[in-house]
């Protein structure tokens, strides 16, 4: 069988010129960025509504579903459309449909207006997100792939540590309509900005498979590389239970055994700041076991369920979840690069696609469960099983072939 496998080895030149000193990369990141941070912003924006009276809490909750309902089914059609056509098309006509509905939702609160630009606005984040990861391949040279998605991991990061704050500080001045504009400017930016790739559409109209057969195709595809399955579920484990138990668990945490929310929005912080840190560590080391030292580090997301086992010290829960934060970069890093180079280049991104459909997709899940969970067997026996799941699920993935350098190629 013909192998995809690129080396992550480059010319002198190459190494010697950082990813970040190149054009075209710099409009990706700055259109990456620009998505990020619409994405993130919208919640914020629509809980201020609530809070100005103007949507009500009922009603945010069916805006955020129904925009992730629109995200979940465009992710695998944006990953087919992302490989049929051009994927700077894809980010284009995505960021695009999410620019034009974002400031529809203001339009009717809460109502069916709203409620179909939300689904809008939620197929275009899902359509782009396969679309742009596969884009990356295209406009970044190989051996300076983790350099770039070093890079795009600490723009996510920043926005989700600014947009909150940014938002509430502009609301001070301006108001929730004016705020979703805003918002649909960044998406604006995030659909003209990317730089074109370098790959042409493939195959005439006549010859095209159905929707669900190349959706198969890609499935085929993701099943060639048994790391990246096994890497796969064990994200997918360690978001539905790690990342649950954050975001249900640890402000009940916070509120029972602390008295106090200080905890909670320490533990937050330290966690985006890990990321960050560990974003520029993975940016600038690559071990030779580089699958295993990726599982490893999100294998450390247990730590974070565990600090809230018992009370105590707050400072060994913020240690936690530094470290979770740290772990979860030194994943994602090595994981994206790896897809990257190893999957084929013309199934990218539909087995990217599949990769923020299960993660993504099954976080919901999670939150859903584990409030029911705590109220039928306690907090800490839920909390007992998130961590074990967190530590066990990478170290079975660590057992698949290929896992060891996240490569199916000997070397």
């Amino acid at each position: 069988m013909p192998s995809h496998t690129q080396q992550e080895t480059t010319a002198p030149a190459e190494l010697r010129t950082s990813v970040l000193r190149d054009a075209a990369f710099a409009r990706l990141w700055t259109g990456a960025t620009a998505s990020g941070l619409a994405t993130w912003a919208l919640p914020f924006i629509l809980g201020l509504a609530v809070l100005d009276g103007s949507l009500t809490a009922a009603g945010l909750g069916l805006v955020l579903a129904v925009r992730t309902a629109g995200f979940l089914v465009a992710v695998p059609v944006g990953g087919i459309l992302a490989d049929r056509h051009s994927r700077r098309g894809a980010v284009l006509w995505s960021g695009l449909a999410a620019a034009i509905a974002t400031p529809a939702i203001a339009l009717d609160p809460g109502g069916p207006v709203s409620l179909a630009a939300a689904a809008v606005v939620g197929a275009g984040q899902g359509a782009c997100r396969p679309a742009y990861q596969a884009l990356t391949a295209e406009v970044v040279a190989p051996g300076q792939r983790r350099q770039a998605n070093a890079a795009m991991t600490f723009a996510v990061r920043i926005t989700t540590l600014l947009a909150p704050g940014l938002v509430a500080l502009l609301a001070t001045t301006t108001g929730t309509g004016t705020l979703l504009l805003g918002t649909g400017a960044l998406w604006l930016a995030a659909a003209l900005v990317p730089p074109a790739g370098t790959r042409a559409p493939v195959g005439e109209p006549a010859a095209r498979a159905p929707f669900h057969a190349e959706f198969a195709d890609g499935v085929r595809e993701a099943r060639r590389h048994p790391w990246f399955l096994a890497g796969l579920f064990a994200l997918t484990a360690v978001i539905a239970t790690g990342y649950s138990a954050t975001g249900v668990l640890l402000p009940m945490v916070s509120r029972d055994h602390y008295g106090t929310e200080a905890v909670l929005a320490g533990a937050l912080t330290a966690y985006t700041a890990g990321a960050l840190a560990g974003a520029v560590l993975v940016a600038r080391w690559s071990p030779r076991a580089r699958g295993w030292f990726a599982l490893a580090g999100l294998a450390c997301y247990g730590f974070a369920p565990l600090s809230l086992l018992a009370p105590v010290h707050p400072g060994v829960v913020v240690a936690a979840y530094v470290l979770a934060g740290v772990g979860i970069e030194l994943f994602n890093v090595p994981w994206f690069t790896a897809a990257q180079r190893e999957v084929a280049p013309d199934k990218l991104a539909r087995v990217s696609s599949l990769d923020f459909l299960l993660s993504y997709g099954l976080a919901p899940v999670g939150l859903a469960l584990i409030a029911p969970a705590a109220a039928v067997y306690g907090t800490e026996a839920v909390l007992g099983v998130c961590a074990v799941v967190c530590f066990l699920a990478p170290a079975a993935a660590a057992l698949a072939p290929g896992a060891r350098r996240f490569s199916g190629a000997a070397r």
